[in-house]
């Protein structure tokens, strides 16, 4: 590789002669034009890869056919700029941004094919010396008269290409005047004429002709000709444009164009009728509030004197139909019967007392009052309780309409408070969609997964609900498309969400919390028996008179194959269990069909086939014994065969955005360095908690019997299973405590007892929350003793009979009461020093 001088102007450049390709389309580079391209291309990311290894220098080349994606030799043209790269940024969406400035015209002489990209070896290419043709045949001094003559005929040229640039902007509709002055501004008639063709909107193979001119007067001539062409064209477009608007005022255009429109819809059959006329007289009906009313007048007025082609007249029409289309006065009439409330609650939904009777309240109040502002209740709880399906409920028993608007997944405020009418294809936001979707002012409207909005550069949708969901202000609801206020205080709005620590708190401020802490067994059973059994029959073709689950069997499925708060997964695997047996059902009907009527039965030897047949020909009973067949083997096995006493093992109660959850504390003690490790997925609060209890019990050593000195010739290893799902918060402090006593003193923790709260420093016991939750976990595996904060036994009874059943509770205050109920009895000397040995050992 040599190095090759280039000129421009008088600038010298010593660029190698070897350069990497990057190939354009429909774009021809001029020197002193500086550029921004996007590569994405891998040929051409390649090609500016190598220019950034190798002084920034890149040959800039057009492609003869702007289609072709991976460009070969034969496919770029000879005559290019050799660039130079001024700045480079990557984007994420893979492609690059470039910004490069032509230097100076080459020729190539030779491409030569990379692994990834072409290399061109490149030749000056400067312009020659304009001189008279005949300049051979004459004497010198004739000569040099020719090449004065040269001279002065270039600056008639260039003068000539200024003027006509200058009209050729003022003509063209797409360049800004300020291009006159750029141009003119510069001094060296080069870059002068290098920047007109650069701005001049002409096709590519025309501005590569310009670029490929020998000489400055070639270069001229060609520009002069090329500008002279589109000036006239311009010209005849501007006086076209004036013929048309002198000969057609603007009301006969509207008369001629509403005549033709008539025309036409007598020619189709449509009469004479105005669609205008029928959306005025269907707003005159519409019972719109003052302020409504006044817009859609003006807006309706607007849309007469709107030309039908025009943009402004979809918009404007678009708008009309949403005010028609909406519900202004339109409303149900409530059904304020507390009794037929109850009886569709207790119909559609077993159990969930609390959120019933909050509205039987609500109906009963309305009963009295007449009108309640619409109350906000939020439904807390884990998935499958039955959150959105009471939303349909709660309208059934109102006698209301309901709409649903999920709210997951929403990051945009236009969402919820629409798009500005700016644009063609701009709409409300989802609660007027919803309010025109129910077509009355006071239908029931569930939000759904309120705590699963997100926010980005396009604003804070939660923000915009704080106007929808305060009862003082959504009387006034200002949707950005509509632009009028409109009443939102009549429509009863649910929330639902699976956690209240991703509702924002003003968010939460404005709702009712109502918490749903999932299901225990006995209302597994019932939901089952009741909804979920005969639904699934129905669905898959069985007829439920003939098809019958027994009550074991549900409850062995409820066990062994789901481990949930709600019965989302029971209502699957019982689905599943309905697949089989209609795919049995299928199948002995199509072998009776085959079957010759003289061909012998089964041989009385073969095996029974689950599930068995009852008395009843072609009815079929599930039991236990037939549920491994139709589901396979149980991913779970039972809770309460796994409650035994153990040392160092504690069993602590969580909450999780999927209901409660039992949580496995296990703690090791051997010979080490007084190491504390930490595994299971930790979050920061739960490792705090650990080393809040490791001081805790340091703290407490001499009193429990245990070696003052222990933590420096022992590591102790916090482990809680479950290694893959992340864990985090306080609750689980009494826990860790006690498993680390029982570990270092050999003292077994009760296998039936599980526990929650937080522990200090000092052996306090603090309050926790999703107490319903935790108990729900605890009743439903097995756990017959529950050690609770004292701050939190005020909650117990707001806790329903069915969860408190069965389960023996301990308030405590400290953690001294916490190991006096958790332990199975104090530390001996024996179980001292077997712990001791255990450790040495």
């Amino acid at each position: 590789m040599s190095i090759i001088s280039l000129t421009r102007g008088e600038e010298s450049y010593g660029v190698p002669d070897r350069l990497p390709v990057l190939p354009l389309r429909e774009v021809v580079v001029f020197p002193y034009m500086v550029v921004p391209l996007l590569v994405g291309r891998p040929g051409s990311l390649g090609a500016i890869e190598a220019a950034l290894a190798d002084d920034r220098w890149v040959f800039l080349v057009a492609q003869r056919d702007g289609d072709v994606q991976e460009p070969a030799a034969a496919d770029l043209y000879r005559v290019g700029v050799v660039g130079r790269v001024l700045q480079i940024s990557r984007m994420a969406n893979g492609t690059t941004k470039v910004l490069l400035e032509g230097v100076a015209r080459a020729r190539v002489t030779r491409y030569s094919p990379n692994d990834m990209f072409l290399r061109a070896t490149i030749a000056p290419l400067p312009f020659a010396v304009g001189m008279p043709e005949s300049v051979g045949e004459v004497a010198p001094a004739v000569a040099s008269n020719g090449g004065a003559a040269t001279e002065a005929g270039e600056d008639a040229l260039a003068r000539r290409v200024s003027a006509l640039f200058e009209e050729y902007v003022s003509l063209h509709r797409r360049l800004p005047g300020e291009v006159v002055a750029l141009v003119q501004g510069s001094e060296a008639r080069e870059r002068q004429v290098f920047a007109v063709a650069a701005h001049m909107l002409i096709r590519t193979e025309q501005r590569q002709q310009l670029l490929e001119s020998d000489s400055m007067r070639a270069l001229l001539e060609r520009l002069s000709g090329i500008l002279s062409a589109e000036i006239e064209i311009l010209r005849l477009e501007r006086k076209i444009e004036s013929d048309v608007r002198g000969s057609l005022f603007q009301n006969q255009r509207e008369f001629y164009l509403q005549e033709q429109l008539k025309a036409i819809h007598r020619e189709l059959g449509q009469g004479d009728g105005d669609d205008l006329d029928e959306l005025e007289a269907t707003l005159a009906k519409k019972a719109l509030p003052e302020h409504a009313r006044e817009r859609a007048e003006r807006e309706m007025r607007k849309l007469r004197r709107t030309p039908t082609l025009s943009p402004e007249y979809t918009v404007v029409r678009n708008y009309l139909d949403w005010v028609v289309a909406l519900p202004w006065s339109e409303r149900t009439d409530d059904v304020l019967d507390v009794a037929h409330a109850q009886r569709v609650l207790d119909e559609d939904h077993f159990g969930l007392h609390d959120v019933k009777d909050r509205i039987l309240d609500y109906i009963a109040v309305l009963a009295l009052v007449g009108k309640l502002e619409g109350p906000i209740l939020c439904l807390v709880g884990p998935p499958g309780v039955g959150k959105t399906s009471l939303g349909r409920s709660i309208a059934r028993a109102l006698g209301r309409e309901f709409a649903r608007m999920s709210l997951g997944g929403v990051r945009d405020e236009a969402e919820i408070r629409g798009h500005r009418r700016t644009y063609i294809g701009a709409l409300p936001g989802r609660v007027l969609q919803a309010m025109r979707k129910a077509k009355v002012v006071n239908p029931v409207i569930l939000l759904d997964e309120v705590d699963k909005m997100g926010q980005d550069w396009r604003g804070d949708p939660a923000a915009a609900l704080l106007e929808v969901l305060d009862p003082e202000q959504n009387r006034a609801f200002n949707d950005h498309y509509l632009e009028v206020d409109y009443d939102l205080s009549q429509t009863l709005f649910i929330t639902t969400a699976n956690s209240l620590g991703q509702i924002p708190e003003p968010l939460r401020d404005r709702m009712e919390i109502i918490r749903l802490p999932g299901y225990v067994d006995h209302e597994k059973y019932a939901i089952a028996r009741r909804y979920l059994i005969p639904r699934q029959l129905e669905q898959h073709g069985l007829d439920p008179a003939k098809v019958s689950i027994t009550p074991e069997a549900v409850a062995a499925i409820a066990r062994g194959y789901t481990r949930e708060a709600g019965v989302r997964e029971l209502e699957r695997k019982l689905a599943r269990v309905a697949r089989k047996l209609a795919r049995r059902a299928s199948a002995a009907s199509t072998t009776a069909d085959v079957r010759h009527p003289h061909a012998p039965s089964r041989h009385p030897h073969a095996p029974c086939r689950h599930p068995r047949e009852s008395g009843d020909p072609g009815s079929v009973t599930v039991d236990v014994a037939d549920i491994p067949e139709l589901l396979g083997v149980a991913p779970f096995e039972d809770e309460a065969s796994t409650l035994e006493d153990r040392v160092g093992v504690a069993t602590g109660l969580a909450y999780t955005n999927t209901g409660g959850d039992l949580l496995e504390i296990e703690i090791a003690v051997v010979r080490g360095r007084g190491r504390l490790q930490l595994t299971g997925t930790l979050g920061d609060v739960l490792k705090e908690s650990a080393g809040a209890a490791l001081t805790y019990a340091r703290s407490r050593a001499q009193m429990l019997g245990i070696d003052p000195e222990f933590a420096r010739g022992r590591d102790i290893h916090i482990h809680i299973p479950a290694g893959a799902t992340p864990k985090d918060g306080p609750s689980a402090g009494i826990a860790i405590a006690t498993a680390l006593v029982s570990a270092l003193t050999g003292v077994p923790v009760r296998g039936d007892t599980a526990m929650t709260g937080e522990v200090t420093l000092r052996g306090r016991v603090l309050p926790i929350g999703g107490l319903k939750e935790k108990l729900v976990a605890a009743r439903r595996s097995g756990i017959t003793r529950v050690i609770i904060p004292r701050a939190n036994a005020r909650e117990l009874s707001e806790v329903s009979d069915d969860i408190r059943g069965g389960l023996e509770f301990h308030p405590v205050a400290t953690m001294d009461e916490v190991l006096a109920v958790a332990l199975r009895g104090a530390p001996s000397e024996a179980s001292l020093a077997a712990a001791a040995e255990e450790i040495t050992h």
